[in-house]
C-alpha cells in the first residue's frame, strides 16, 4: 500500500459530519479545516455568519465542505435545534468539537457573581449541555462517534490572571474522563484537547508584553503555537481508525509548557 493511501485510510474521514461549536473562532477554525481536507463535511457553529462565511471560504478553497450553522452554547433549546438543523441537512453526526468559551482577565477579589457565573455557563455548563444533546442522539442511534472538548493548559496548573476560566477548563477535564468512562463501551470516545499558548482572539486581552515574556520562559520551545499544529491531533481523535482505543485521555499541544518545572 503507498504511503499516501495508509494514510488516508488511518485518518481519512471520508462520510463523515463533524460539528464544531465555536468554530468561527481562529483555533477551531483551522481544526475544521483540517477535518475538512481530511474528508469531513464540517459545520461551523456559532453566532457570527460573517465570520463563519470567510472560514468557510478558506476551507473551500482548500478543498474541504461545510457550512454554518447559528447556536448558542448558553442555551438548550439553541443545541436542540442545531442537532435537528445537522440531521436534517447532512443526515447524521460522527464528530462533536465542543470549542466555544470566553475568559476574562479579572483580578480575583474583583471577580463578580455575574461574570464568574457567565464564564461557567459558557465553558462548563455548554459543554455539559452539547454532549447531553449530542451524546443523547448517539446513544439513541447506537453509532461510533468522537467528542472533543477543547481543554486548557489553565486547566491543568494554575496560572495567573484567568481564575474563573481555569476553575471551568479543569472541570472540562474531569467531566470529559467521566463522561469517557460512562459511554466506552457504547464506542463513543471522549477526549481533551489541551493547546498550550496560541495567540487567539480569546487571550489576546490577556497577552501584554510582560505576560508574552513569562509564558516563552516557561515554554521550553521558546514560541507560541501555530494554529495549524491542532490539526494532527484533532484528526487522532476524530478517527475511530487512528484513534480508536483513544478515550478519557488529553492530548497536550503546548510545545513543552506542561513538562517545565523550572
Amino acid at each position: 500500500m503507498k504511503p499516501d493511501q495508509f494514510l488516508k485510510n488511518l485518518f481519512g474521514l471520508e462520510g463523515k459530519t463533524a460539528v464544531i461549536i465555536g468554530g468561527t473562532g481562529e483555533l477551531c477554525s483551522t481544526m475544521a479545516k483540517g477535518l475538512a481536507q481530511a474528508g469531513a463535511e464540517v459545520v461551523l457553529v456559532g453566532r457570527n455568519e460573517e465570520k463563519a462565511n470567510a472560514r468557510l471560504k478558506e476551507i473551500r478553497e482548500a478543498g474541504g465542505e461545510g457550512y454554518f450553522a447559528a447556536a448558542d452554547a448558553g442555551n438548550r433549546p439553541s443545541l436542540n435545534e442545531l442537532l435537528d438543523s445537522v440531521i436534517e441537512q447532512s443526515g447524521k453526526v460522527d464528530i462533536l468539537i465542543n470549542g466555544a468559551g470566553i475568559n476574562s482577565p479579572s483580578p480575583f477579589v474583583e471577580i463578580t457573581d455575574e461574570e464568574a457565573l457567565n464564564i461557567l455557563d459558557i465553558n462548563l455548563v455548554g459543554v455539559m449541555r452539547a454532549c447531553q444533546v449530542f451524546g443523547n442522539y448517539f446513544l439513541s442511534r447506537d453509532v461510533q462517534a468522537s467528542i472533543i472538548n477543547l481543554g486548557s493548559i489553565s486547566g491543568m496548573n494554575p496560572l495567573s490572571r484567568v481564575f474563573t476560566y481555569s476553575a471551568s477548563k479543569a472541570a472540562v477535564h474531569n467531566l470529559t474522563r467521566n463522561l469517557a468512562r460512562e459511554w466506552a463501551d457504547r464506542d463513543i470516545r471522549v477526549n481533551t484537547l489541551v493547546p498550550g499558548f496560541f495567540p487567539a482572539e480569546q487571550n489576546r486581552k490577556v497577552l501584554d508584553e510582560s505576560r508574552i515574556a513569562e509564558i516563552l520562559r516557561h515554554t521550553p520551545a521558546s514560541r507560541f503555537g501555530a494554529p495549524e499544529e491542532l490539526i494532527g491531533a484533532t484528526l487522532l481523535l476524530a478517527s475511530n481508525k487512528a484513534g480508536g482505543f483513544v478515550t478519557g485521555t488529553e492530548i497536550i499541544v503546548d510545545g513543552g509548557f506542561n513538562a517545565m518545572t523550572i
